[in-house]
């Protein structure tokens, strides 16, 4: 088969399956779950077919060759709108996986967003800006594009080593949209050292990408038809690392009643709070034990 013919057919297909997704998806009401993964979805099946319209309008010279201009802004007003998407997507998903400790997913959701906040901008400062003019926004897209996939393989990463500590399935949606993106986002990594600035269309690496994407596409379509596990429930030993740590994180956030403490000048802060929280826990266990 010809490699035009070939890409042509294969992008036909991801179409479909953008909406097939995104149907299942809706009609699962995932969308409540997820609402980035679901603006994802939506992004992706709206801006397909005009952008494809100005592609196709470029090759035959519609309207002056303005088609490239529109083609050009539209696209890469996509790719930025769904690198923003995207790092949202991690976020809900880093909450999903670590629903079951609340403490622990609100002080990480933060330092998780100070995190991605650094990674965009070493990526845009580290930006060769070999473009001039209008086209130097193609290489902050793709700086800000890097950086989110960075962030994928790190998602992904993290919820292969804790799936066990976590008590999470593989089965679970959560770790379905991270695998997906970060089987997308390896690909990206290694065909980008092949790329050339001349890559056309009809590349072979081209259809090395579109594959992946189709692949990954797959694996959403299966975690969304497939019934998803119950989650396991996540029972700790009062005094075992995990719960205080969670205790410790809830009680960082928490802006209840203020107690003066007497605590020497270079005492370590988390040691400190760790110690009042312990105390907390000891004097609830005896109460309990007292009346029963």
């Amino acid at each position: 088969m010809p490699l035009n013919l070939a890409m042509s057919v294969m992008s036909v297909c991801e179409f479909i399956l953008w909406i097939v997704l995104g149907f299942l998806f809706w009609q699962k009401k995932l969308h409540r779950r997820f609402p980035a993964m679901g603006s994802y979805l939506a992004l992706r099946v709206a801006s397909t077919p005009p952008l494809l319209v100005l592609l196709y309008g470029q090759s035959r010279h519609w309207f002056n060759d303005y088609c490239f201009m529109v083609y050009f802004f539209c696209y890469w007003a996509v790719y930025i709108a769904s690198a923003v998407i995207l790092f949202l997507v991690c976020i809900e998903v880093f909450r999903s996986a670590l629903s079951a400790f609340s403490g622990l997913a609100k002080l990480g959701t933060v330092i998780f967003r100070w995190a991605a906040f650094v990674s965009m901008l070493l990526s845009v400062s580290t930006v060769s800006f070999s473009h001039r003019g209008i086209l130097i926004v193609s290489d902050i897209a793709f700086g800000l594009m890097r950086s989110v996939s960075v962030i994928e393989l790190c998602l992904l990463g993290f919820l292969c080593l804790s799936l066990n500590s976590l008590r999470l399935s593989v089965r679970d949606r959560a770790f379905g949209i991270s695998l997906g993106f970060g089987l997308m986002a390896s690909s990206d990594f290694i065909l980008s050292s092949f790329w050339s600035r001349t890559t056309s269309l009809t590349d072979s690496l081209q259809l090395v990408s579109e594959a992946v994407i189709l692949a990954a596409l797959g694996i959403w379509l299966a975690y969304c038809v497939l019934p998803e596990p119950a989650r396991k429930p996540v029972i700790l030993q009062v005094n075992s690392a995990a719960y205080r740590w969670n205790e410790i994180a809830s009680a960082l956030g928490h802006t209840g009643t203020q107690v003066a403490m007497r605590q020497p000048a270079n005492g370590f802060f988390l040691s400190d709070v760790e110690r009042v929280v312990e105390k907390v826990l000891n004097r609830n266990l005896k109460k309990s034990e007292s009346e029963s």
